[in-house]
Parts: structure tokens; sequence; C-alpha cells
């Protein structure tokens, strides 16, 4: 992995990506896009890992892709994620099981929002502007913005911005629950490792589980859903970490948990 423009860091149970081409105002080119993928690739490999949070080096999380060395290969129906990593926006390949927490500061355009709407809990200084320009670039949307923000946003709040590629603030993002929090610039990282690190302290089973079964009704498969709560429960019921969750509560201990 290109480390010049992703970088990694395992910290105990977390892994930290970091965006970091802030030279060009974190512009995603490809090498970021499979730097990207291969990070997400390890956050589902490594067991030691429990939850992953994204953030950016410098001022800006991103000003979107940079349309002149990604556009030609969208034009030519290239892939753009290698197929051993997971696709951090969720389209393609691999499901990414484990949680994603986002730190977004300055510019977040594009595929920033992009990314935002695939990951799971999102923080914000107080300093972010958002917008979704690819209107005015004579192009659309193709990251999962079209589907994913009516559906979190509500359908007018969505086509207000989707449609107009208008500039929204950190205000407008917890208004309409792009993100969970906003914070004084300078916090959001620290922010997001916080609520990132309350994550990995619970039994990780439990937090995967209850990802996919939000994810499934999410899709529209509700009954579905409905149909694996009680088997994923007995199976949960049965792992050591539910063991030592009826432990910790007996003892009046905190409980240490083992992904198992």
């Amino acid at each position: 992995m290109s480390q010049s423009v992703v970088t990694v860091e395992r910290q105990d149970h977390l892994l930290l990506i970091g965006l970091n081409r802030p030279e060009k105002r974190n512009a995603v080119n490809l090498a970021m896009l499979a730097g990207m993928a291969q990070a997400y690739g390890r956050l589902e490999d490594d067991d030691e890992v429990r939850c992953a949070v994204v953030f950016a080096h410098g001022k800006d999380f991103t000003t979107g892709l940079d349309l002149a060395e990604v556009g030609p290969q969208v034009a030519q129906g290239a892939r753009l994620f290698p197929e051993e990593g997971v696709d951090p926006v969720g389209l393609y390949g691999r499901v990414r099981t484990k949680p994603v927490v986002m730190a977004v500061q300055g510019w977040c355009l594009t595929i920033g929002i992009e990314l935002l709407l695939a990951s799971d809990v999102r923080i914000a200084a107080a300093d972010t502007r958002f917008a979704q320009i690819e209107v005015k670039r004579g192009i659309y949307p193709f990251g999962g913005a079209t589907f994913r923000m009516p559906r979190q946003f509500g359908w007018g709040n969505a086509m207000r911005y989707l449609l107009t590629g208008d500039e929204f603030d950190a205000a407008e993002a917890y208004r309409v629950g792009l993100v969970q929090e906003v914070v004084p610039p300078g916090e959001q990282l620290g922010k997001a490792v916080e609520i990132a690190g309350r994550i990995a302290a619970v039994a990780p089973l439990g937090v995967q589980a209850t990802l996919a079964s939000a994810r499934l009704a999410l899709a529209g498969e509700e009954e579905a859903a409905k149909s694996r709560l009680y088997a994923d429960a007995g199976r949960l019921f049965a792992s050591e970490d539910a063991m030592e969750g009826l432990a910790s509560f007996i003892e009046r201990r905190t409980a240490v948990f083992k992904g198992r």
C-alpha cells in the first residue's frame, strides 16, 4: 500500500486510516482509492481490529475525486478498487462487516460525502463545508449518494443538494443526519477515536451481528432480518463473549471480550 497517500496505524483494537495528500487538498486519485480499499481489507482481515477510524491529514478532508486521473478510468469502465481489498463506499465485492467511524473537516466534497454515507458514525468539525457538486461538472454521483442520501436525509433534503450541487455547512449536515456530532475544529479526530474506542470495548461478535441485522433491514429485507434474529441470538448466547458478559455482570467488573 502506498503510505504516501493513505496512512494506516493500529492502536490497540482500532485501525486509523488517514487520507494523506494534503498538498492536493486530499483530492482522491487512483493510488488513494487503492490504498483505502487495501486498508479496509486489513480492517476485515485482522482479527485484532474491531473498528476503523477514517480521517484526513491537513486542512481539508477531501475536495473530491481527482477527475483528471479518475475520470478516464471511469469512462473506460475500469475497476477503481483492487479485488483483494474492500470497496470503501460499499458498492462492489466484499461486504464490510466491522464498523467505521469517520472524522471530517474543511472541505468535504463528492466522494467525501459518499464515504460518510457508507460509514456508520460520523463526526464533523464545525468548519466543515459539504457539497455534492457532480451536476456542476457534467456528471452525477456514482459512489452511492443517489440512493443513500435520500434514505438518510429524506427525499426533499437530498434533492435540494443532489440536484443543485449547493454547499451546506456542518450545522445543516447535523440537521439532515449526515453527521451525528459537530465539534470545535481540531477535536473531530479525538471524538471519533473516543467513540470508536467505546465500540471496540464491547463484544465484537455482538457489534457485527447488530450491524448486519440493521443493514439487512435497511436494504428492504426486514422479513429476512426478522427471520435471522433468533438463530443469530442463539449463536451469540453460545459464545465465550456472552459467558464473559454474564460473568462480568455477576462479578461487577468490566467485561474483557475476545471476539469468540
